[in-house]
């Protein structure tokens, strides 16, 4: 786990969340369990806890009582709202922000955009 990304619990929740979007993790799949989420990234089975019982929490994961926890269906696409709207706070609007501040205009922006993706 990475210090300076956040909390571990969070950090645990978000390596389920994108193990589902990559498709690693599919839906009514099981989750890997608090015990070896904890041993494999060495933290505390609390910690680790934490993070799935707030995917249960929040409805990409759901429990089995005596199994474990399961990727609920519609968590992939959940997952993906939720990101793409994320995306677009952290990176499009201050991006945005910058280009209306420096004079360029939004088809200017996308022809910045599509010459970069054909340079790659």
């Amino acid at each position: 786990m990475n210090e300076d990304a956040g909390p571990i619990f969070r950090q645990v929740a978000d390596l389920i969340e994108t193990a589902i979007v990559d498709g690693s993790l599919p839906e009514e799949s099981q989750a890997p369990s608090t015990n070896e989420l904890a041993a494999f990234h060495r933290i505390n089975p609390a910690t680790a806890a934490k993070g799935l019982n707030q995917l249960v929490a929040d409805g990409v994961l759901y429990k089995r009582r005596g199994v474990g926890m399961f990727v609920a269906t519609g968590a992939r696409e959940q997952v993906l709202k939720r990101r793409r709207s994320e995306f677009a706070s952290q990176y499009v609007r201050p991006l945005m922000t910058e280009a209306q501040k420096l004079g360029i205009s939004p088809r200017e922006l996308t022809s910045m955009i599509d010459s970069w993706e054909e340079q790659r």
